[in-house]
């Protein structure tokens, strides 16, 4: 199997700049040695250009935590590919539960962001999972098929081997619960296999990460899984050691 492993981290509403420079200047020195391992970090919009300035160099890449649709226009507080890409960004997440929740993004608004960070020449993220209430009916594999397929739909395969997948349960995130490594693979696998229905080369080549409460005590187990190719790490980021110590617990491949 010749998928490399990819731990990113995702920093939502927290850290200043100088907080954020604290952190490169820790974590470049823990993860100098990493070669086999693909890092990211989505940090608040205001520290992706110093960030950057910083990880010049460096095998850490950086990520926007959304996107819009739109490259330019009246859109009052929003961010567009260009602009992220400019600003030093390798990736972008793309309709991250939160983004659903609690700003009103849709299947169709993740579908058209997608397009939006493949024009910019980003890799998205998509971020897909179900709630709680969506497992206890056992609808996991309708919701994040559903959720898969609506936001890839109309991509033609070469394009789609541009972007990365995360499985974020939405009853893990942020609540200290953790899916077994079993659930997540069984998931995973769930994922694998509906892409694999489009192309097997697609389906095999495909990075496919875990995000959900991923804690450097938890992570071994998870990335030792067959299916699970990397983990979006949540609060675990925001410590140097702690993340770097998460980028360092990967089984060989």
């Amino acid at each position: 199997m010749g998928r490399r492993y990819f731990i990113a981290g995702n920093w939502k509403l927290h850290k200043s700049v100088p907080e954020a420079l604290e952190f490169v200047r820790d974590f470049r020195r823990l993860v100098s040695q990493v070669r086999d391992c693909d890092i990211a970090i989505a940090p608040s919009y205001t520290s992706i250009w110093p960030m950057g300035q910083r990880l010049e160099d460096s095998p850490v890449k950086l990520a926007g935590q959304d996107l819009y649709f739109e490259g330019q226009g009246a859109f009052t507080g929003t961010v567009s590919g260009p602009q992220l890409r400019d600003a030093g960004c390798t990736y972008v997440l793309v309709g991250h539960s939160e983004r659903r929740q609690l700003f009103g993004e849709t299947l169709e608004s993740s579908r058209r962001r997608m397009d939006a960070a493949f024009g910019a020449g980003l890799v998205p993220i998509l971020c897909i999972g179900e709630t709680q209430e969506e497992r206890d009916e056992g609808r996991t594999s309708q919701v994040v098929g559903d959720q898969l397929d609506a936001a890839i739909e109309g991509f033609d395969l070469d394009t789609l081997q541009g972007m990365v997948i995360a499985y974020e349960p939405v009853w893990a995130i942020g609540t200290g619960k953790v899916a077994t490594p079993q659930q997540a693979q069984e998931v995973h696998r769930m994922i694998r296999e509906r892409l694999r229905a489009r192309s097997g080369e697609l389906a095999e080549g495909m990075q496919i990460l875990y995000g959900g409460s991923v804690k450097p005590s938890n992570a071994l187990d998870l990335l030792g899984q067959e299916d699970i190719d990397g983990a979006l790490v949540g609060g675990a980021s925001l410590d140097a050691a702690s993340f770097a110590e998460i980028v360092k617990a990967r089984p060989s491949r």
